[in-house]
């Protein structure tokens, strides 16, 4: 790539101009990365702390389902199911970290008192009402896991995004720039000493024609001598 680049001085400031945008580009980045790295790691913690949860709920609610459906039957399990008027609602929102933008979750209507899940308190026993609250329990985790995880994967493919920039700053721009510019230096010194070589041999050819030029005025003003010596 550096046989392609002109050698001249304003090449040359522009490629240090660039260089050092590039360098001053690759700090921030770095800094970037690190900071996304460290955000990263808290998210992972709380993912691996949600899918903890997320499991022990959902063990729960297959336990009391289950038991449900062995005290009551599946008919009344379903009856109660169907029973629901008010579903969840989900809204989400996003919020900012370190410049990736992640979802925010927001649920209502998950968690429901007795006389809100549609079904007859007195048609029911509690069983049900347990199997109930487990899985509102469990969507509540389910939601939180959602906004976690995809707060995870986006965080992830930044960290992969701002890496690749940093590698492409750090192993081929920046290598490419400062052989541009010791190329371009190289030649530089290299024309600079054509230059003086050239300047030293004009002055020393004109130093020899100025010294032929005072050795011919001597000569002729000998020979003139002598002929003044000869009239007289």
């Amino acid at each position: 790539m550096a046989k392609d680049v002109k050698p001249t001085r304003k090449n040359l400031m522009q490629i240090e101009d660039r260089i050092q945008l590039s360098e001053r580009g690759h700090d921030t980045l770095e800094k970037k990365r690190d900071g996304l790295i460290m955000e990263f790691m808290d998210i992972l913690d709380q993912a691996q702390d949600v899918r903890s949860d997320l499991e022990d709920d959902y063990e729960l609610a297959q336990q009391k389902i289950n038991m449900a459906r062995a005290m009551e039957g599946d008919v009344a399990v379903r009856g109660a199911a169907a029973a629901l008027k008010e579903h969840p609602e989900i809204t989400t929102e996003s919020k900012n970290i370190m410049g990736v933008v992640v979802p925010q979750i927001e649920s209502s209507k998950v968690r429901k008192g007795l006389d809100e899940r549609g079904y007859g308190v007195l048609g029911t026993s509690a069983r049900i009402d347990e199997a109930a609250e487990a899985y509102e329990e469990l969507l509540e985790s389910i939601i939180l896991a959602a906004e976690v995880e995809t707060a995870m994967k986006k965080m992830l493919t930044e960290i992969e995004t701002t890496k690749r920039r940093v590698n492409a700053l750090e192993f081929k721009l920046l290598p490419e720039l400062n052989e541009n510019k010791e190329y371009i230096e190289q030649k530089l010194e290299e024309q600079e000493r054509e230059e003086i070589f050239r300047l030293k041999k004009i002055k020393a050819k004109k130093e020899e024609e100025e010294k032929a030029e005072r050795e011919a005025a001597a000569a002729e003003a000998e020979e003139a001598a002598e002929t003044v010596t000869a009239d007289d």
